[in-house]
């Protein structure tokens, strides 16, 4: 529990409760669902943890529209994408020179113009792995796709374009901005993300939540792709010759990921694939596998209904690690650091919700053994009531996570010592 300004944080907490009790009381009306929206107004928040004490979490930066990616610049600054908005960035986020501050001004020469519709524009930003040297960034960015027919009174999902850019970081504008690779398809307007491996080959995650294109090996959908960091494909890629295959798939079967990291320890790549009404996973991703979806899943349909039998079947690739009920996976990041040591080698994942109940968010931390077995997890900073959506780790050792809300923030978890 946080032990920094119990009264403000509990009179916060306390408040929400009575929003959400008092919206039963019309009869007919359902209750509101969760605690109603909490401000981050405190500086910092104390934690106790099961394997580290005194544990702080520092409000580095708030003002944020939906934060979805964070990059950690060399110097100490922050990028970080709103989704489907701007890239802006943080003042000295790590705090060695001063105090931090977001900049008013988003960064220049994002391109193309932001899509007027859920799901398009911005999504992920990767730094080049030779970032230091040639100052090159990556992102993701849904251009707009076709409009499908709808069906059922429901809203329309309008497709996207999944498509990676680059350009070059100079001042406070991106320049040279040019594509690296489209998919050149028409998919799920979802979020993706970007990795890259020891080799400087990259990886990219697409959606396809709602119907059977992640089964399907001439869409790129539900897929996780393989390329050179030109965006162009590995001749060592599972799928190059294969007749109505996309050379591009390494592999297939997903539903939809936020997640995705080349381990620093093992070189494995690791994924979080979101589940319907739980069967949220981390996937060990291998060249040529079928993680499944929508075949199978340890997860039910969210009328409550079963998506199948069995969570797994021959030709399905099990997942590492599985959470039932679901918590709304978001970006996922292994430990290396010294600033907390009882910490060392565990797996973090952001979460934006546990159980379908909104602001239960935060973040998981899993202890695994050296052959990558789970031996235990915990799940940390539900107090605070936030949609937590991606971690990394900082140059100097710390944790730095950001918050997907109307007000989104920019977090620093570091020893209160």
């Amino acid at each position: 529990m946080p032990h920094a300004k119990p009264t403000v944080f509990e009179g916060l907490a306390l408040c929400a409760l009575l929003c959400a009790v008092g919206g039963g009381t019309a009869g007919a009306q359902q209750p509101s669902i969760g605690v109603a929206p909490v401000t981050l107004s405190e500086h910092s928040y104390l934690f106790d943890t099961a394997e580290e004490h005194k544990v702080r979490v520092v409000v580095v930066a708030r003002g944020l529209k939906h934060p979805f990616a964070l990059a950690l610049l060399p110097n100490g600054d922050a990028l970080i994408s709103e989704r489907g908005v701007a890239l802006r960035l943080v003042h000295d986020a790590a705090g060695a020179s001063g105090a931090p501050v977001l900049d008013p001004t988003p960064i220049a020469g994002i391109a193309p113009p932001v899509p007027a519709y859920r799901g398009g524009g911005l999504q992920d930003v990767e730094l080049d792995p030779g970032f230091a040297r040639n100052r090159l960034v990556y992102f993701t960015f849904n251009q707009p796709g076709a409009v499908p027919p709808a069906h059922g009174p429901g809203p329309v999902r309008r497709l996207g374009i999944v498509t990676v850019m680059r350009g070059r970081l100079s001042g406070h504008a991106l320049t040279h901005i040019e594509q690296v690779f489209t998919t050149g398809e028409s998919g799920y307007s979802g979020g993706s993300r970007l990795a890259f491996d020891r080799d400087g080959m990259m990886y990219l995650t697409t959606g396809a939540p709602f119907d059977t294109s992640a089964q399907r090996l001439d869409s790129v959908y539900g897929k996780v792709l393989r390329l050179t960091h030109e965006g162009k494909v590995p001749a060592d890629n599972p799928f190059v010759g294969r007749a109505g295959a996309r050379p591009e798939i390494f592999s297939y079967g997903h539903r939809d990921q936020l997640g995705l990291i080349v381990d620093p320890l093992s070189g494995a790549v690791l994924d979080t694939e979101e589940g319907p009404n739980g069967g949220d996973k981390i996937n060990v991703i291998l060249a040529g596998r079928n993680y499944g979806w929508p075949t199978v899943s340890f997860g039910r349909n969210y009328d409550g209904s079963i998506i199948s039998q069995a969570p797994l079947a021959p030709g399905i690739e099990p997942p590492l690690i599985v959470w039932i009920p679901s918590i709304a996976p978001g970006n996922l990041m292994r430990y290396t650091g010294a600033r907390f040591p009882a910490w060392k080698g565990n797996l973090f994942v952001t979460s934006a919700r546990r159980g379908e109940i909104p602001r239960t968010g935060g973040l998981e931390r899993i202890v695994l053994n050296a052959q990558m077995g789970e031996l235990r997890r915990e799940t940390l900073f539900t107090e605070l009531h936030q949609r937590m959506r991606d971690v990394r780790e900082g140059a100097d050792g710390n944790l730095y996570v950001v918050t997907d809300e109307d007000d989104g923030a920019l977090l620093r978890i570091e020893p209160a010592f």
